[in-house]
């Protein structure tokens, strides 16, 4: 009698225990959600076999509608080009004088290049972008022009 109430128990125990679902994996844990972003531009000499050259750019040009108060404009890298480091951020006053430098290398010259944009005051400190300003280049030598009242604003982010 023991012996059966001691399998009944047994039994009532793991059919409690039981489920239908299977045991979920443990999460691996993450460090951080960021995104690691790692430049492709390292091999592109190697890759197209044409050597990188540094090209400078100026910025001309007045649109008072959507320079406003100014523009700050941020290179963004793309074939054929990357930006240096202190060369990507740009302020265009309302009267279309530019304030900071933009130097690409390049394995070729450009034939267009495009900005991230938002209006701001020359002194503003770096935040969120409004949208993306794609421009044409005008100048045959390294030394490059870019009218602003000629650029094609695209659409602003939260509109995407």
């Amino acid at each position: 009698m023991k012996k059966l109430l001691f399998v009944m128990m047994a039994f009532v125990c793991c059919s409690a225990l039981a489920t239908d679902s299977p045991i979920p994996p443990t999460p691996v844990p993450m460090p951080n959600s960021c995104v690691s972003v790692f430049s492709t531009t390292v091999d592109w000499e190697g890759v197209t076999g044409l050597r990188l050259r540094q090209y400078t750019g100026t910025i001309t040009g007045t649109d008072k509608q959507f320079v406003k108060q100014g523009l700050i404009l941020y290179y963004l890298d793309a074939f054929p080009c990357y930006g240096e480091a202190d060369g990507v951020r740009v302020w265009l006053s309302p009267n279309g004088k530019m304030d900071g430098k933009l130097r690409l290398v390049c394995i070729q010259k450009p034939e267009k290049i495009s900005f991230a944009w938002r209006n701001a005051d020359k002194d503003a400190s770096d935040a969120v972008t409004e949208g993306i300003l794609n421009c044409k280049i005008e100048g045959k030598k390294r030394d490059f022009t870019i009218d602003i009242s000629k650029c094609e604003q695209g659409k602003k982010w939260k509109d995407k």
